[in-house]
């Protein structure tokens, strides 16, 4: 039939799609770095530092999942 191959151009939106994922990723390193910081600046870990820290943990292991795939 009509097998079209892809073409040897480069994809803007898959380099787009890549860039925001990169951006989040390090968005999200960036936050966890800045709250394991500031819950042991003082010494101590209460729970509310617990807990935000697991949810920031959980939100980076899901945008891990969310890595764009290449169509190659």
């Amino acid at each position: 039939m009509n097998d079209e191959k892809p073409s040897d151009s480069k994809d803007p939106l898959g380099y787009f799609k890549n860039g925001i994922w990169l951006f989040g990723l390090s968005s999200w390193v960036f936050g966890i770095t800045d709250r394991s910081i500031a819950s042991f600046a003082d010494g101590y870990l209460s729970a509310s530092d617990l807990t935000q820290l697991f949810t920031a943990a959980t939100f980076l292991v899901a945008w891990l999942f969310l890595k764009p795939v290449s169509r190659a």
